[in-house]
């Protein structure tokens, strides 16, 4: 009796501790409009037509629906020029990281001030700091280069786009539930700055506007709640290229380095194609020759098992953070480019390609693939001009 009473006291512990009640002071509506960038999506005519506090209540509940408090609820009110959040049903503390994004974004909106008042800020440009993620229960941590804007105008969601959603289905394909997903996918964009997806070129030399804010979200959300460090994918050229810059360590594709982004932190992370660099490494138009075709497939076989891998990495180490990062990066990469082969091929034919999984098989038994497929490893055909800076 004893025992059951005490399990029962322990699990109205836990509950309690899972129910509490947060009161956040958000700022002033000045403060929050901008943090917001409200109105997310008005052109004469509102897209969706809500109020500031509609929309701040829109971007908080899908962080604690992402952090797995699905019965939490959000209000947020103006009082005397202020706006307040009250979120039910989540643990004590919930507000502390989302105080510190907001913090963070205050960084970003100074930096972007600075980018405008020097002329280089883009009349088709929004600041866009990553609303919407989890706040607590993040298993890693993805670095791109910067959020497209229909993300914002669109879909007001962080994790609605191509990259994002490809990237989600290879987690899936490396046994996360689907979602799940959104617990590893924690982003942090070296230019909070939603833009054309086409406009990579045009944000090169912005990026030291933010390094106040870029440092500050990398130290914030590179522990997790157990104050174990998360693994981190940096995706794509120019992501890897900051990192050289911020912490002085090379990163290509699939290696590895460490980075402290705080005393005593240190954080693997992992270097990695941008999600959306596939579909350029396999266009046959980027290619010469009348077996550009086959280049294409060439590469874009070779992307997706580099991709499978990473995303092998990132899941792997979500869960067990604890685990050696050049242990499980050497475990991927043999599941996905040597033991899996054929699976990798399959994936590329059937979510690039746009095949059926009936025609992938069937594509991937014939001779020119199996050849290719040994070469998984090996350097891909060079495409007739230059990439874009993905």
């Amino acid at each position: 009796m004893l025992k059951l009473a005490g399990l029962t006291l322990a699990a109205l512990t836990l509950s309690a501790t899972a129910h509490a009640d947060i009161n956040l002071k958000l700022g002033s509506t000045e403060r929050v409009t901008r943090l917001f960038a409200y109105p997310n999506n008005c052109n004469v005519i509102c897209f969706r037509n809500w109020t500031l506090e509609q929309t701040v209540e829109h971007y908080l509940t899908q962080s604690v629906q992402r952090d797995g408090y699905g019965d939490a609820k959000v209000l947020v009110k103006t009082d005397n020029g202020q706006l307040h959040a009250e979120i039910i049903g989540v643990p004590d503390g919930y507000d502390k990281p989302l105080a510190a994004l907001l913090d963070a974004g205050d960084l970003a909106y100074n930096g972007a001030s600075k980018l405008n008042a020097d002329g280089k800020w883009a009349y088709s440009w929004y600041l866009f700091l990553p609303l919407g993620m989890a706040l607590e229960n993040r298993k890693s941590v993805e670095l791109l280069h910067f959020p497209p804007d229909y993300s914002l105008t669109q879909a007001q969601d962080y994790l609605r786009s191509a990259t994002t959603d490809r990237w989600a289905t290879l987690l899936t394909a490396n046994g996360i539930p689907a979602g799940q997903t959104p617990g590893y996918q924690t982003i942090i964009d070296i230019a909070p700055i939603a833009a054309p997806s086409n406009a990579g070129k045009d944000l090169e030399g912005v990026y030291g506007y933010f390094k106040d804010y870029q440092s500050t979200m990398v130290k914030e959300v590179s522990l997790n709640a157990s104050g174990a460090a998360l693994p981190m994918v940096a995706f794509g050229t120019p992501v890897r290229n900051w990192i050289k810059e911020q912490y002085g360590q090379t990163v290509n594709v699939l290696s590895l380095v460490q980075i402290t982004p705080d005393n005593g932190v240190k954080v693997p992370v992992l270097g990695s194609n941008h999600p959306s660099y596939i579909w350029y490494a396999a266009d046959p138009a980027n290619y010469t020759g009348s077996d550009a075709q086959a280049k294409a497939d060439a590469a874009g076989l070779k992307v997706m098992g580099q991709d499978l891998s990473a995303a092998c990495w990132q899941a792997t180490m979500g869960r067990q953070p604890d685990s050696n990062p050049d242990l499980e990066l050497n475990t991927c990469r043999q599941t996905w480019q040597v033991a899996q082969k054929e699976k990798t091929c399959e994936l590329f034919y059937t979510s690039i390609r746009n095949l059926s999984p009936q025609q992938a098989a069937g594509k991937c038994a014939t001779a020119s693939i199996v050849t290719q497929l040994k070469q998984l490893k090996a350097p891909a055909p060079v495409t007739a001009k230059p990439a874009p800076p993905f």
